[in-house]
């Protein structure tokens, strides 16, 4: 097994006058070999965009997005005729399959939106677009780790098209512990908040660590507690 740690700080950065993105993987024009992505996740990338402002119509191909908002509101439509405003526990995925096209946008303007966008590779291309949202905020006040995405056939979590991937959230409140999933490769990424390993690596908010190897570890929420995303993948 193998335990590497991404400091907040050492990700690629992208600032423009409404958008502050920090890319744990390689993105667009920022690359470094280090960071192709963990298993099958390529991209997560911490996204706050201005009130009003947001990314305009855009394609994409072949794969499953997850998105899933800290704080405000994001407003998605979709060339499939899927809308919806999505906010702080209710999760969101998209289907590209074959080709989509879509817009996500701010919906307030006063207020800024934050939120983690991960893109994973489907077991199959070429497939139907499609788009699912659901609330799991009750799921969440349980304070431990629950599944967000999963293409296992978690009941109450959005249906990914990827067998050897689920997306695991969880709010903890401080002192809380809970044992991260085991898979050959799997990414913790503290979006808020702060916390521990069981080895006694010290994390805070946008630090990240890459596991291979399919040993469990545990997670401990620090003073602040931490509200974490951890992607479990072949």
């Amino acid at each position: 097994m193998t335990i590497t740690v991404q400091r907040a700080a050492d990700r690629a950065h992208t600032a423009i006058d409404w958008l502050d993105s920090k890319h744990s993987f390689n993105f667009g024009e920022h690359y470094r070999a280090s960071d192709t992505g963990h298993g099958l996740l390529l991209v997560n990338n911490d996204d706050t965009v201005a009130p009003g402002a947001g990314f305009g119509f855009h394609g994409h191909r072949d794969m499953e997005i997850v998105t899933w908002v800290l704080s405000g509101k994001l407003e998605h439509h979709d060339s499939e005729g899927n809308n919806g405003v999505l906010y702080p526990g209710l999760a969101q995925r998209m289907s590209a399959g074959r080709g989509i096209r879509h817009s996500e946008m701010n919906a307030s303007s006063t207020e800024p939106v934050h939120f983690v966008q991960m893109w994973v590779l489907p077991d199959s291309r070429g497939i139907d677009p499609g788009y699912e949202q659901r609330d799991i905020n009750e799921a969440l006040a349980a304070s431990t780790l629950v599944p967000i995405a999963s293409g296992k056939g978690h009941a109450d979590a959005v249906a990914i098209h990827q067998k050897g991937a689920v997306l695991w959230g969880g709010r903890l409140p401080a002192g809380t512990t809970v044992e991260l999933p085991a898979d050959e490769h799997v990414h913790v990424f503290v979006a808020l908040g702060d916390g521990s390993l069981d080895n006694d690596t010290v994390l805070s908010t946008g630090d990240g660590v890459r596991i291979t190897g399919p040993q469990a570890r545990r997670f401990t929420a620090g003073d602040d507690g931490a509200e974490l995303l951890v992607w479990a993948t072949a």
